[in-house]
């Protein structure tokens, strides 16, 4: 499905390998101002919306904002929550770490649920927690942890938030438009992703889908003046415009994955895939001798997580560089207590592009020297 003539193939969570056409789409120059690019802004808010399986009519927004997912998850602690009000985080991973350390930064009275790498939460936890705090106002989640690959329960965790009267923010950074997710249902009040994921286009913003009454609540409320998420909805309600340059060439992408994506067949083709690449994957490496970090039980389509080899000529720096030098970009680990390394299976890649990884896992191992048994 890549071309590998020309690009590598990146096996990572994002920015991932990309289809010519959203390449192509950027080959274009269009003005901040020009009636073209408002409509296409205003069809993109509009089809993010239709992803999530909700809409304007239902009171949903969705709010694009310039920069990498971090941006979209610091303008919803800055904007839609309160300084000093509560904040309960559930940390399974870096991501979490890193939602905790902006609502620390931020001034939120933030306390952390952990809990190890390879436990998904399920609910429970998160119903004692709330129970023993009642100013815990709101929750923050990660769908997809990928320090890991490992999916939570978003839905379990969205009914306890939502009996308690309780909000809940979702990282949905590496999961939006691959894995399937009822909105509503889950009880969600804010999802944030980003333009480089399972969306398949390029890095340059992030995107918050977010109840209007947040924020209506939220107006003149910001503790940052770029971040302000209210201020950006009603500059692009208003007029189309974004408050400050956009990314007028990322969003040309954008709108071009979209319509690949509904071209696919939508969320459920494009997860189908995403999780047969993954099938793959593992049974490949496995053949080869190793073992994955999580039960298959909690594992996700996303990005999957090896231990290193128990041999002493295993090398990861020079393992990544033989499979870079095979056109094959992998991943370092991020886990704090294991020794492991990430390769991931979405982005513009099918079964051919997993079967060339693996025979270029084979060479590497070769040339190292490595023996798996």
């Amino acid at each position: 499905m890549s071309d590998p003539a020309r690009d590598k193939r990146l096996f990572t969570p994002g920015p991932l390998t990309t289809s010519d056409g959203v390449k192509q789409a950027m080959l274009r120059d269009l003005g901040s101002r020009d009636a073209t690019f408002i409509e296409l802004v205003r069809d993109v808010r509009r089809r993010l919306l239709a992803l999530a399986g909700v809409s304007q009519d239902d009171g949903w927004e969705a709010v694009i904002v310039q920069g990498s997912g971090t941006f979209g998850l610091e303008a919803v602690v800055t904007s839609l929550l309160p300084a000093g009000s509560g904040l309960l985080v559930l940390q399974n991973g870096a991501y979490g770490k890193r939602m905790a350390d902006l609502g620390r930064l931020h001034g939120l009275r933030t306390q952390v649920l952990a809990l190890p790498e390879d436990a998904p939460f399920t609910g429970d936890e998160v119903a004692a927690a709330l129970d023993a705090d009642p100013g815990l106002a709101h929750v923050a989640l990660v769908h997809c942890e990928t320090t890991t690959g490992l999916m939570n329960d978003v839905e379990a965790v969205g009914r306890v938030v939502q009996e308690r009267g309780r909000r809940l923010v979702l990282d949905s950074m590496s999961a939006f438009g691959a894995v399937p997710l009822d909105l509503r249902g889950a009880g969600v009040d804010v999802l944030v992703s980003s333009s480089n994921k399972c969306i398949e286009g390029v890095p340059g913003f992030s995107f918050v889908l977010a109840r209007r009454a947040l924020l209506e609540e939220a107006e003149g409320k910001a503790r940052t003046l770029t971040l302000d998420l209210t201020a950006q909805w009603r500059g692009l309600e208003a007029n189309g415009q974004f408050r400050f340059t956009p990314p007028t060439h990322v969003l040309l992408a954008f709108a071009r994955a979209l319509d690949e994506l509904e071209a696919e067949g939508g969320q459920p083709a494009r997860g189908d895939r995403y999780a047969e690449n993954q099938r793959l994957l593992v049974e490949g490496m496995t053949g080869l001798g190793f073992r994955t970090y999580l039960d298959p039980a909690v594992q996700g389509p996303i990005i999957t997580t090896f231990h290193e080899p128990d041999d002493p000529a295993f090398d990861f720096r020079r393992f990544y560089e033989l499979l870079a030098e095979r056109d094959c970009v992998i991943y370092p680990g991020k886990l704090s207590e294991a020794a492991c390394f990430r390769i991931g299976s979405v982005g513009r890649l099918d079964a051919d592009d997993v079967r060339a990884l693996l025979a270029a896992v084979a060479e590497a191992l070769d040339v190292l020297g490595v023996r798996l048994t």
